[in-house]
């Protein structure tokens, strides 16, 4: 039987529809017959005799048992028969242990019996600890029935569960036997408060109400019960009613009723008589019933059984058919679609991803040589396969275009980036000779800010380029202390008078990774100070550690979510392709391409007590001794930047201030001496440094508030003029030094504090008028910053 050419409806018909009717057919027979429920019906024997037979008795002892702890209770003395009957009921609790504990029991009982047996067996466990008390005297009359009817209540609930039979009529009938037996165990509850009563002389408090709800409960069960019995069963029932015995005994039942007390003359000897032998029929007729029930379902299991077999027979027949014709279609359509599974597998894993990377090496593809034609036959899988061979061909092209693509996206990033770099070094180049010609000290302050700016510009210039995976370019040939690449980090920083520069470990990072490392930096310094609050500070920190250098930049912000910090450290830790889509992250994706190019390790971590930790590992083969400060230490516009970032670190906040106006307080946070000098707050408190002329580099001094007075103009031209005339002299320096004009210069110089400072460091000092000073020495003729420098 040739299947190829089939419809695929026909084959997927014959498939499934032969198979699932078989199957279907075998077990919803099996359900709706049951073979659980016949089991069941098997089970209800071993339930009888394994627990029926045996709880039944337990419940029997217990009333004869409760009956006695009551009269010894309303009595003075012990009575011998107590102790005799708590034997019989050991006896038979043991005996109804080792069944509950058999496995017989427990395998013939669903989970709800189970439940039912292991209260009971709690319940009895309270036996010896209620005859203690009894013995004792420490419970009353109703407490005595209370104790012994809550264990044969449980026995109750457990012979509930154990009448819960599948068949309707079964079940219905073994529900009124229970019923039945909570009848009688209402008329031996009654018994044993009458026997109370009755040895005391009088009831005692409530006694003779809970004797008339007993009394009337157990009347209540009894009819209800009978209501539900087969109709032979039924009459028998009737028929022991009818019995002298049994009305003899509503008799008596109907004068307690009346009276309030024991009525006078009451016939106690006729009650027991009559109670006994009333019992007694009720408890044969109950056993008589479940002995009737238990052979009744065992045919009914059998037939069950029967069905169940023929329903298991016809269903195998049809199941060897439909599997037989099953395999027959499916082994030819398994064949085809595995075929067309692994040429699509083998695209999606192989042929895709080894296109892209050939692309991105910059190989040349071709599209009809990598998605070959598949040939699967003339129906549907053929179809299907035919246009999976579209498909094929599609991805593989749609691969190469969006490879193309990307690189030509890279390509105009990084055209555009380079243009943007020349542009701003331009425009740098541009400000070095605009501030070393200018005079005015405004002009000079809005210089160096549009400086600040073009550096930030330059960053994000770089950012570019490295977004299209190139290198920035930027690099020194000499190492550079760690200090001054954090410094270098910070100028490139907006809000850099919020970053404070910490204790720093002496150290040097090799030219080859300054560069990279400063963008590194600025980016994570940038990011914190834009996710704190604008009051707070930032502190940068480094220090020597195994393995590298660390410099680790805190902020005093919210912090990141445990998840999202995790999501940022994995792709710290290998960094993610570009995605243009997510244009919030691409501080991230720098500094992970940045961290990557040289084997730094960059780290989040959750502040304490707020904030986050930006910890980034230099390792050791960047990291050489801190270089010595030499004749070229300032050489080049770069060193330049570094050098003025000791400045900006620590400018007082302010504006500047107009004419008439006071000006504000400012604060000077001294650094370390070995690499920059203090400063001085500005005269007009424009939040900039200034440089001026000044003897020498002095010692670091304590922090400083000081409201400046308004210096004149005399005074200012004066001092500008200084600072010119040193400039000239540093530049004439370094140019005989190293050839370059620019070289020894330092752009953001600044003079020391004041040096009449107070010997108190709390007590604010008042900068005296300044004076003119002499020109320094011929022998050193450069400024005190380019000195220091």
């Amino acid at each position: 039987m040739n299947t190829r050419d089939w419809p695929i409806r026909a084959k997927l018909t014959a498939l499934v529809i032969g198979p699932v009717t078989g199957l279907l057919a075998l077990w919803i027979f099996a359900t709706t017959l049951a073979f659980g429920p016949a089991l069941d019906l098997l089970a209800t024997r071993t339930l009888l005799y394994d627990l029926g037979r045996p709880g039944e008795n337990v419940v029997a002892e217990l009333q004869r048992e409760r009956r006695l702890s009551v009269v010894q209770l309303a009595g003075d003395g012990v009575l011998p028969e107590l102790a005799a009957q708590r034997d019989r009921t050991d006896r038979a609790v043991a005996e109804l242990r080792r069944r509950i504990d058999g496995e017989a029991l427990r395998d013939a009982a669903d989970d709800q019996l189970d439940a039912r047996l292991d209260q009971l067996g709690s319940a009895l466990e309270a036996l010896p600890a209620g005859r203690v008390f009894i013995d004792d005297r420490k419970v009353d009359r109703a407490g005595a029935v209370g104790l012994y009817s809550g264990m044969i209540g449980s026995a109750f609930q457990a012979f509930s569960a154990m009448a819960m039979l599948p068949d309707v009529r079964l079940n219905r009938e073994a529900s009124a036997l229970t019923a039945l037996g909570r009848s009688r165990e209402l008329l031996g509850q009654a018994d044993a408060l009458l026997a109370g009563a009755v040895t005391a002389g009088r009831y005692a408090d409530g006694e003779h109400e809970q004797l008339v709800r007993t009394v009337e409960n157990q009347r209540f069960l009894a009819e209800n019960a009978v209501a539900d019995l087969p109709p032979d069963e039924r009459a028998g029932y009737q028929r022991l009613t009818e019995g002298a015995a049994f009305l003899r005994l509503r008799a008596l039942q109907d004068a307690l009723i009346r009276a309030d007390d024991l009525p006078a003359g009451f016939d106690v000897r006729a009650w027991e008589a009559g109670h006994a032998e009333v019992w007694q029929g009720l408890r044969d007729f109950e056993l008589r019933g479940a002995d009737s029930l238990a052979e009744r379902s065992v045919p009914i299991a059998v037939r069950i059984l029967v069905q169940l077999a023929a329903a298991g027979v016809l269903g195998l027949i049809a199941i060897v058919v439909c599997v037989l014709v099953a395999l027959r279609v499916g082994r030819s359509l398994a064949h085809r679609l595995t075929g067309v599974r692994t040429a699509a597998t083998e695209v999606a894993e192989q042929r895709l991803p080894d296109v892209v990377a050939r692309l991105r090496r910059g190989e040349e593809v071709d599209v009809d040589r990598e998605a070959p034609e598949l040939d699967h036959g003339g129906d549907e899988i053929g179809q299907v396969a035919r246009a999976f061979n579209e498909v094929r061909r599609t991805a593989v092209r749609a691969a190469v275009d969006e490879v193309t693509l990307r690189r030509g996206f890279h390509e105009v990033i990084l055209n555009l980036a380079r243009r943007s770099q020349g542009l701003v070094h331009r425009q740098l180049a541009l400000l070095d000779r605009l501030e070393r010609r200018t005079e005015d000290p405004d002009e000079l302050a809005g210089l160096f800010q549009v400086d600040h700016l073009a550096t930030r510009l330059r960053r994000h210039a770089e950012d570019l380029v490295i977004l299209a995976g190139a290198a920035p370019g930027r690099g020194w040939r000499r190492p550079v202390a760690a200090v001054d690449v954090m410094r270098g980090a910070i100028s490139e920083v907006e809000a850099y008078d919020r970053v404070d520069v910490g204790e720093v470990q002496p150290a040097g990072v090799l030219g080859r990774a300054v560069g990279d490392v400063i963008h590194l930096l600025a980016e994570l310094i940038e990011n914190a100070t834009a996710f704190s609050p604008p009051g707070t500070r930032v502190d940068v920190t480094g220090r020597t550690v195994p393995g590298g250098y660390t410099i680790e930049i805190t902020d005093r912000g919210l912090g990141m979510s445990p998840p999202a910090m995790a999501t940022a450290n994995r792709k710290l830790a290998a960094p993610p392709e570009f995605d243009p889509t997510d244009s919030a992250r691409l501080g991230l994706f720098v500094v992970a391409r940045l961290a990557a190019r040289h084997g730094v390790r960059v780290e989040l971590r959750r502040g304490r007590p707020a904030g986050t930790i930006a910890a980034v590992l230099v390792p050791s083969d960047l990291i050489t001794d801190e270089p010595p400060v030499g004749p070229d230490a300032t050489a080049g516009p770069e060193r330049r930047r570094m050098a003025k970032v000791s400045r900006l670190t620590t400018v007082p906040r302010g504006r500047p201030t107009r004419p008439g106006r006071e000006r504000p307080e400012s604060t000077v946070i001294p650094l370390p001496a070995a690499r920059a000098s203090t400063v001085e707050p500005p005269a007009d408190g424009d939040g900039l440094p200034r440089r001026v002329r000044r003897r020498g580099p002095a010692r670091p001094r304590a922090v400083v508030t000081d409201t400046p007075a308004s210096r004149p103009p005399e005074e200012a031209r004066r001092t500008m003029s200084a600072l010119q005339a040193g400039t000239a002299r540093g530049r004439r320096d370094g140019t005989r030094a190293t050839g370059n004009p620019t070289v020894a210069r330092i752009r953001g110089a600044v003079p020391d504090p004041p040096t009449d400072v107070p010997a108190d460091p709390g007590t604010p000092a008042t900068a005296p008028e300044p004076a003119p000073e002499p020109s320094p020495p011929a022998s050193d003729q450069r400024t005190a910053t380019e000195r220091d420098a």
